[in-house]
């Protein structure tokens, strides 16, 4: 499957400059209509996107990575609030690349930059995937600071990558999942993102924990297709909160995955990317 992985192999690295602020970005699959606009999760670059479900979207979709500011090769510095990255990912698609329609696709972190921006401006957004996230104001989102060091802790004791602890269960499907899942994002060998720095993943965190102890959002202004997923053992959005932005969001979906956490989207990839393929389709 390597072979034929389009996001492995493909998807150059971009830059584009807007307001002083240079954004790296990818682009892959077929060019013209209203692109797919993906938004990553905590501590991610342009590399921690899972090739395969960037490949199923990117066969008929225009799909479109970035870094956001401050972030891998992205310019600036890292904002301090959720609704500042959001301001920041407007910017980037309506001022940089152009566009005043797009469909996101969404994971953790993402999914609360794209609550926010779907929140202030609801015109711009015509379907979305909330994937592995939660409201803002959502109980417990705050204390994913300090989930995240023990987990990254845990990985270092092990000489693990982080992922394999906070995106999926410790039992053996879930080692298993995330052994393969890090593997993935190891395939493209070339041109590769930086990484991020260590202040900037701390100043991300402390955007979570404010996000977390902040008002709920009205998010009865979301109205577009919805598609809400994750894993049933989610220890750093919880799970419950999925089920609270399906009640929230009218007309939404919600997909949970069994025996999974986190990254259930990615240990069930086979059954969840076609999915999300086709709940995107143009």
């Amino acid at each position: 499957m390597v072979e034929n992985s389009g996001f492995v192999h493909n998807g150059r690295n971009k830059t584009l400059i807007v307001g002083g602020i240079t954004f790296a970005y990818r682009e892959l699959g077929p060019k013209g209509g209203i692109p797919v606009v993906f938004f990553v999760h905590l501590a991610a670059t342009l590399d921690n996107w899972d090739p395969r479900i960037v490949d199923a979207i990117a066969q008929t979709r225009h799909v479109i990575t970035f870094d956001q500011r401050g972030v891998g090769a992205s310019s600036g510095n890292v904002p301090d609030t959720i609704e500042q990255a959001a301001d920041d990912a407007y910017t980037f698609v309506t001022k940089g690349l152009g566009y005043d329609k797009i469909d996101i696709f969404s994971f953790s972190m993402g999914g609360m930059i794209a609550q926010d921006l779907v929140v202030k401006h609801p015109d711009l957004v015509r379907k979305l995937v909330l994937a592995g996230t939660g409201p803002r104001g959502g109980r417990n989102i705050d204390k994913v600071v300090g989930v995240t060091y023990w987990d990254i802790f845990r990985s270092v004791i092990t000489r693990s990558d982080p992922k394999e602890f906070l995106f999926f269960n410790r039992d053996r499907a879930g080692k298993n999942a995330g052994k393969a899942f890090v593997e993935r994002l190891q395939e493209r060998a070339v041109d590769r993102d930086q990484p991020i720095s260590i202040a900037a993943f701390r100043t991300q965190l402390k955007a979570i924990q404010r996000y977390g102890r902040s008002a709920l959002s009205d998010l009865s202004v979301i109205t577009q297709p919805t598609l809400i997923a994750n894993g049933d053992n989610d220890r750093m959005v919880p799970s419950i909160l999925s089920a609270d932005l399906h009640q929230r969001v009218k007309g939404s979906e919600l997909i949970i995955y069994p025996n999974s956490g986190h990254g259930g989207v990615f240990q069930y990839w086979e059954k969840f990317a076609p999915v999300a393929a086709k709940f995107l389709a143009p």
